[in-house]
């Protein structure tokens, strides 16, 4: 049961990260590109380092304790180097297309 479950995890990891590396290349501004890498990719990322976390701790018979911390250090960090990366490209203007639409409250 347990392959099963990791081979899930990993089978979703690797799709989640596909589709947020697509994202980085198919979108066409730096405010849609940001959605790739932050959340599908943080996502698939997270979904193979737990995948590793189960299996480890399966197969020794000890909290893998690396792998949680470096999902913790994932999840905390991609979102907050998001934020500050699009404060930046708000606060330097960057070029959008016309679809991008950006909330007006943001602006101060």
């Amino acid at each position: 049961m347990l392959d099963w479950i990791l081979a899930a995890l990993v089978l979703i990891g690797a799709f989640f990260t596909l589709v947020g590396s697509i994202g980085l290349y198919k979108l066409p501004d730096f405010y849609m590109r940001l959605h790739g890498p932050t959340k599908a990719t943080t996502l698939g990322v997270g979904a193979i380092l737990i995948a590793s976390v189960l299996y480890f701790s399966f197969t020794t018979e000890a909290a893998s304790l690396h792998e949680i911390l470096v999902t913790m250090f994932l999840f905390i960090t991609a979102p907050v180097s998001a934020h500050l990366m699009a404060k930046a490209a708000l606060h330097i203007q960057l070029k959008k297309v016309e679809r991008t639409r950006i909330d007006s409250s943001f602006h101060q």
